[in-house]
């Protein structure tokens, strides 16, 4: 299966939830939704910097990480990588 880097960092609203959830929970809910869609969840790393989280993601096909993808920034608690480029990862 193909390997996926993913770079996020969370919005004002993302860092709130973090704060009100642990960290565990938050690696448990990206593994759930990798899973659900047929990947795995190789490596998940918080990190210092302009990005919050690194995750390295084994899945289908480009189809599926777009949808991943585009369904984690649905939520509105993380950034797409141009917009935490563009803005020093804070919204």
């Amino acid at each position: 299966m193909p390997k996926y880097l993913i770079q996020a960092s969370y919005t004002k609203e993302g860092i709130q939830g973090l704060v009100g959830d642990s960290a565990s929970g938050r690696r448990a809910d990206a593994q759930a939704a990798v899973k659900a869609v047929g990947g795995k969840v190789e490596a998940f790393y918080y990190a210092f910097g302009q990005d919050d989280v690194i995750l390295i993601l084994d899945l289908p096909d480009n189809i599926t990480a777009a949808a991943v993808s585009l369904t984690t920034a649905g939520t509105g608690t993380v950034l797409d990588p141009h917009d935490a480029s563009a803005n020093g990862g804070r919204g």
